[in-house]
């Protein structure tokens, strides 16, 4: 009888053990890689609210989920090889900050989920097949500026205006996308636009300078380049007195008079909430749609306002 019992015992023992263990596999942190293309306000602000949409969805760095966290410094080289490393580390999904790092993470894998931010076009940049459909493993949030109304905004700082510049990276396609959609609005509104493109940061101050001498006002989108540099660009508005409107907050802080634009950080953690709901199981990027900032903020930029000599209670905001 007691070895009856004790064998008893034995295969309780057994039992409980294997559902101890059932359960921290069930409960195993989750691991999530991100990759950033390099370092400048917006996309900081973006990954600050990604981490902060997860940690109010219950995923908490360092507690119930690890981030693994990289930027590629601007480095094409560097993001394929930090893409490939992350894919060989099979985290449970990925983070692309950028358009050239959401495609980089796809060129590495077509399995791992991947939420991508901070992109303009997702489907130009074919990462997805549809905006309401994205069809594979990547899905998120597009940073599209409000063109339109920005350069509607633009014209009512310098309404007379026969010229207004449009300043970019040629190689950025989120860039290049705006700008057509500037180009548009300008000559629709009878205003001649002047474009000129850039291939690095060493190109900035020169490519402002020669164009603020050519303009009334610019325009300049949201362009990585351009705003890893847009005190430079500043400088040169408050040098030359000539308006410009930027397609990021962020960007007209430093260099431009105002703007209508997305609060990164708030659209970082919209994209965070999107991922929580993958690593929960509830959706992938296959069927869950792209979305759009939930929300657009008028800023005018005061210091800006004071070195051009520009009232700032005398800009307004178009849409109001």
């Amino acid at each position: 009888m007691k070895k009856v019992l004790a064998g008893i015992g034995i295969l309780s023992l057994m039992v409980l053990g294997a559902c101890g263990q059932g359960e921290s596999a069930e409960d195993e942190m989750k691991t999530v890689g991100a990759l950033q293309f390099v370092e400048h306000e917006s996309l900081d602000d973006s990954y600050k609210g990604f981490v902060r949409g997860l940690k109010e969805e219950g995923f908490i760095d360092g507690e119930t989920v690890k981030i693994d966290y990289h930027n590629a410094q601007g480095s094409q080289d560097n993001l394929k090889s930090i893409s490939e490393k992350m894919v060989k580390s099979d985290p449970d999904l990925m983070l692309g900050v950028t358009t050239v790092a959401g495609q980089s993470l796809l060129t590495a894998t077509t399995d791992i989920p991947i939420v991508v931010t901070c992109v303009t076009d997702l489907k130009e940049a074919k990462l997805v097949k549809s905006y309401d459909k994205p069809g594979g493993n990547v899905t998120g949030t597009t940073n599209m500026s409000p063109v339109a109304k920005q350069i509607k905004l633009l014209l009512s700082i310098v309404p007379d205006a026969k010229k207004v510049g449009i300043m970019y990276n040629s190689g950025e396609i989120n860039s290049k996308i705006q700008a057509d959609l500037a180009i548009e609005a300008l000559e629709k509104a009878g205003v001649e636009p002047v474009v000129r493109t850039v291939t690095s940061t060493n190109d900035v101050q020169q490519v402002s300078q020669t164009v603020a001498d050519e303009v009334d006002g610019i325009y300049l989108p949201t362009d990585n380049t351009f705003a890893s540099a847009k005190t430079l660009v500043g400088d040169v508005m408050k040098e030359k007195k000539v308006p410009l409107v930027a397609g990021a907050i962020n960007d007209a802080k430093e260099a431009g008079i105002a703007t209508i634009g997305i609060n990164y950080e708030e659209l970082g953690a919209q994209t965070g909430r999107m991922a929580a709901k993958i690593l929960r199981g509830e959706a992938t990027p296959a069927d869950m749609p792209v979305e759009e900032s939930e929300n657009l903020e008028f800023f005018v930029n005061e210091e800006m306002c004071e070195a051009l000599g520009i009232d700032p209670a005398s800009i307004k905001n178009p849409e109001e």
